[in-house]
């Protein structure tokens, strides 16, 4: 009788090996699903989850390799893993059924100046292109409003509620249509960036608040609690009350659990409504090796209809500007 142990062992070894393998292919996609499903967006997953996208387009690769092996527990894991993070995800690239509304159409821009650094042209060619006739603008300096206004915008969009101030924390909003009840919200962050608001008045619509958005960064460890706070005092909207636009920097995508929580009091992701969800506005405009992200966002009331959104080019900041095509309902 001839035994061959050394060649089961050394198949059991392999085995072995290629179960360990597959689980440590399976495991990270995993961990990440259930934290974001969690919504433990705490210390450093505050900037990891924001990539959260790439992870689900990736997702997919542990499943075909389990399945390749006949790895029938990795192969389960990882099959769970795909359809929960494609599951989050994947809606953002589709329209979503809005609300039938018969008032006049406004376009609404949001863009972040990098401290005043955008191209003012540029910009100004975009309001007068698009036919724009809410601007509102984030990081926005004394010298950037009188670029803006020597190159005209004064004349494109009259009414305006400005702050504009030396560095990040200046904020503008502009509008073709008269402004009321203006003013500025100071966040405590370290930042101190602020907010501009006005009620604008649309003709042939209900007024509306709008406010130009621009949270705390979560750049660092020790900036998350400013973060959160800045995220938790943004306005709740108002279903049952006046109408309201959210745009800007939110420095948060719709992976981060504080963004979803402002949603769920009344707002519409205009991007994700109308299949845009997925198009990153900040990354690597400015150099920087870091893919694109979604962090510019237009929120509005659910009364209000998101016909389109398009991420446009500003040469000179970080981000990208975002163009909100709405329509608004009758009085």
């Amino acid at each position: 009788m001839i035994v061959d142990l050394p060649e089961r062992t050394t198949g059991s070894r392999v085995r072995r090996t290629v179960d360990a393998l597959c689980w440590l292919a399976v495991a990270p996609g995993a961990v990440w699903a259930a934290l974001r499903l969690a919504g433990v967006d705490r210390g450093p997953l505050v900037q990891a989850l924001a990539f959260t996208p790439y992870v689900a387009a990736w997702s997919a690769l542990p499943l075909v390799l389990a399945l390749a092996l006949r790895r029938r527990w990795p192969a389960v894991l990882a099959a769970v893993t795909a359809v929960a993070l494609v599951g989050v995800v994947a809606p953002r690239a589709l329209d979503s059924p809005q609300p039938r509304v018969t008032g006049p159409t406004v376009r609404l821009l949001t863009a972040n100046l990098l401290a005043g650094a955008a191209d003012p042209a540029v910009l100004v060619d975009l309001v007068r292109r698009h036919h724009v006739d809410v601007l509102v603008v984030q990081e926005f300096t004394p010298g950037a409003l009188a670029d803006l206004d020597r190159l005209g915008l004064d004349q494109l969009l009259p009414h305006r509620q400005l702050n504009p101030l030396v560095g990040t924390p200046g904020s503008g909003l502009y509008a073709r249509f008269p402004v009321s009840e203006p003013g500025v919200r100071q966040h405590r962050g370290a930042w101190g960036f602020t907010q501009a608001y006005a009620t604008v008045a649309v003709p042939g619509a209900p007024p509306v608040r709008v406010e130009s958005a621009h949270p705390a960064a979560p750049y660092a460890v020790d900036q998350v609690d400013f973060w959160r706070a800045d995220l938790a005092a943004q306005p709740p909207a108002t279903p049952d009350g006046p109408l309201r636009i959210l745009a800007g920097d939110f420095n948060a995508t719709l992976d981060h659990s504080p963004l979803r929580a402002l949603l769920r009091t009344g707002y519409v992701d205009a991007a994700d409504a109308t299949g845009q969800g997925l198009v990153g506005t900040w990354g690597p405009y400015d150099g920087d090796p870091i893919p694109p992200v979604t962090i510019d966002h237009v929120l509005v009331d659910r009364r209000i209809a998101a016909q389109e959104v398009e991420v446009l080019h500003l040469p000179g900041t970080d981000h990208r500007p975002v163009l909100a095509t709405l329509r608004l309902p009758a009085p």
